[in-house]
Formats: C-alpha cells, structure tokens, sequence
C-alpha cells in the first residue's frame, strides 16, 4: 500500500505550513487525492528526508534535528538506494568516486562515516546523483519545504493547463484590456510566473494586483 498524507494538519513551521497549505488547496481544486499529492515515499525521495520524519513533519510535531553528519549520512544512503544504475544496481564507491571527482579512499571514508563531508564534497556527489544544492545538508523541515515547492510548481503547470480561457479575437482587437491580458499571457503564464516568486509576500502581491485589475475592468456594454 502506497504511503500517504491523509490530510493537512497545523504545522510548527511556518514556511512549512505556509506550503502544504497552498499545495492541498490547489489539490482540491483539481480534485487530486490529498494521499497522492502528500506521498510519504515520493517527499522522502525527492527531500532526502526520512519518510517517518516527513510523515511527523506533516503532522505539526517536532521531529528532532540531526547534525550535520548524520543529515549528510541518511541522505547519502537515500541516494544510493534511490538513484541507481540502469541496470538497477546501486552505484559503487569507486564509480561515485570517479564521477565526485574524489579518490576512492575519500568516498569511502565519507560513505562510512569516518570524515567528515566538507562544502565541495556534497556539491561534487550532489552533481553526481543530479540533485539540487542542499539536498544534503538543508534541514528536514526545509527540505521537505523545498520538495513540496517543486511539488507546487507542477500542480500549478497542470491546473494552468486545465483552465485555458479561450478568448475571442474580436474582443481583443475590439480593446478589450482584459481579453488582452489574457490572450498575451494567459492563466497558464500567470499561474507560472507566481510559482517562480521567492516567497508568500511576493505572491500575495500578485494577487493583490490581478485582483485590483480585474475590478477595474468592465464588460464593454453594447
């Protein structure tokens, strides 16, 4: 049975919270089944966060925090069960050696635990399993973040999707500033645009202007 998040609940994080409240609403818009969107498995994967801790995260508890080094551990592993060959094997310590641009005595030793990762060192093995900056490193409940942004993003691409407006030519060419927006940019390329802004502030801006624009115009009356 898939792993699932049966519903949003208070969140201690506030850019957490901020987040899977956005995600379940634009779920519900486009009648996605909220244990699809809040997979445990797919989040850890795509967080590198464990799944128990996503699933406690999204509960509003505290989950604890590991160091630096067990972060970097716990992830690291996930990678390796998850990111594997076509072949369906796991990469081995010399071939994430030769790709991190390391010795294999180095990857070895960050592999098991015996030295600590520097900076250069995620970023070189981050490149090599093709993951974000900060995949291994970021704390949980901003990694989670992270992923449920991106979750966010294909949501909106998908319901930008579903709402085309179709907008006649006459009532662009007629002037019409409204049928202009639209025919220039669309939902589908508002709806991107304000998935790209960096926070909540920005967005509420957004909508605070669509919403003045869009009192502004009128219908033209014939």
């Amino acid at each position: 049975m898939t792993d699932g998040f049966p519903a949003p609940v208070a969140v201690a994080d506030a850019p957490l919270a901020a987040t899977i409240t956005r995600v379940a609403e634009l779920a519900g818009k486009m009648g996605r089944e909220l244990n699809q969107v809040f997979d445990l498995r797919r989040l850890s994967e795509a967080s590198g966060v464990p799944t128990d801790v996503v699933k406690t995260l999204l509960e509003g508890r505290p989950a604890g925090e590991p160091d630096l080094q067990a972060r970097f551990l716990q992830r690291l592993d996930l990678l390796r069960r998850t990111r594997v060959k076509p072949n369906g094997r796991r990469y081995t310590q010399q071939e994430i050696a030769d790709g991190a641009g390391m010795s294999r005595q180095q990857a070895g030793a960050l592999i098991n635990g015996d030295r600590r990762p520097t900076m250069e060192h995620c970023d070189a093995i981050q490149r090599f399993f093709g993951v974000h900056a900060g995949f291994l490193t970021a704390h949980d409940a901003d990694a989670l973040t992270d992923a449920l942004q991106r979750t966010e993003q294909q949501l909106l691409q998908d319901y930008a999707g579903r709402a085309r407006e179709t907008v006649p030519a006459s009532a662009a060419s007629a002037g019409d500033p409204l049928a202009r927006l639209l025919q220039n940019h669309g939902v589908r390329g508002i709806a991107w645009r304000a998935a790209q802004l960096p926070s909540d502030k920005h967005r509420d801006k957004v909508t605070e202007w669509l919403d003045m624009l869009l009192e502004s115009v009128k219908p033209n009356e014939s």
